[in-house]
């Protein structure tokens, strides 16, 4: 469960607020003023510690729910603005269209691919392909991976398929992302940015049916990642 221990507001007036900024791209003013409209007067900094500090653990609790992904696996970057300067955000989806992982990352390197490959087999296990651009980087970074497997005496390593035609279904997905960061006109620091961006994944992995097969209200659902 997750504290909200020390908050000066109730639970469910601050989930409403933070789910409402990462599913629809609002600026934290005209949050603010979304707010005030139905009757909770909060101003715009208060609503930024908010998705910062509850955001990541949200995330989390909907990694943990989220139904099994296909081991088929499309993998690519996007670029997300930090303090003027581009950032990457590693992200991968199934087959199907379902998030796999992502991971906000100040570089675009072997090593950066790298650590992310290993935390999304950490949290989904091991693919059996993965289709990705003709990154180099990211190449490697995967190739690392199999090393790993060759070391550890597995026979089946995963498949590597560089075909970009094929990765449509990643490079349409990161459109989702944008569209709602695209108002939030960049972040001012790295912290905020990644607490922020796993709220914005998590909203979308709930617009895509992954952490529930009930009928329930996309923001009642966030809200259920919190109990």
């Amino acid at each position: 469960m997750i504290s909200f221990k020390g908050a000066h507001y109730p639970k469910d007036v601050i989930l409403y607020a933070v789910f409402f900024y990462v599913r629809y791209g609002v600026s934290y003013r005209d949050l603010e003023e979304i707010m005030e409209e139905r009757g909770v007067t909060v101003d715009h900094a208060t609503l930024n510690r908010w998705v910062i500090r509850y955001s990541p653990d949200i995330a989390l609790k909907a990694h943990s729910k989220k139904r099994k992904t296909s081991s088929s696996w499309r993998m690519d970057e996007t670029y997300i603005k930090v303090k003027g300067q581009w950032v990457y955000l590693y992200r991968a989806v199934d087959k199907q269209g379902d998030t796999i992982d992502f991971m906000l990352s100040e570089y675009r390197d072997e090593e950066a691919a790298t650590t992310f490959f290993k935390q999304a087999i950490n949290q989904n296990g091991f693919p059996d392909k993965v289709v990705m651009d003709k990154s180099g980087a990211n190449y490697a970074g995967l190739a690392n991976i199999n090393l790993l497997l060759v070391l550890a005496g597995f026979a089946t390593l995963i498949d590597i398929c560089q075909v970009k035609y094929l990765n449509n279904i990643i490079e349409q997905d990161h459109r989702f992302i944008k569209k709602i960061t695209k108002p939030m006109m960049g972040f001012k620091n790295f912290h905020s940015a990644r607490a922020t961006i796993s709220g914005i994944e998590t909203a979308h992995m709930i617009r895509k049916g992954q952490l529930s097969e009930e009928n329930m209200p996309a923001y009642k659902q966030f809200m259920a990642l919190a109990a």
